[in-house]
């Protein structure tokens, strides 16, 4: 019964990184606003993939969220 135990929580764990929703883009990244704005970001992006809502961090170090009808798109190097 132990070892049973012991192997549902490594597989339970070992899953976990399947169940993430965030996709992580290293910078520089440039964010391109509906309206015609560019936002150029050094840091790291994430995605939140299910609504399609990006984080960023501007050169003050806030972090700052857009949400998918607020940009049309995204590029980093």
């Amino acid at each position: 019964m132990r070892y049973l135990l012991i192997l549902l929580a490594l597989i339970a764990f070992s899953g976990c990184d399947l169940l993430s929703d965030i996709q992580e883009l290293e910078g520089p990244c440039t964010i391109q606003l509906v309206d015609g704005r560019t936002i150029s970001t050094s840091d790291t992006i994430e995605i939140l993939e299910s609504t399609g809502t990006l984080t960023y961090r501007d050169e003050d170090g806030k972090l700052w969220s857009l949400t998918s009808e607020e940009y049309e798109s995204y590029s980093c190097n």
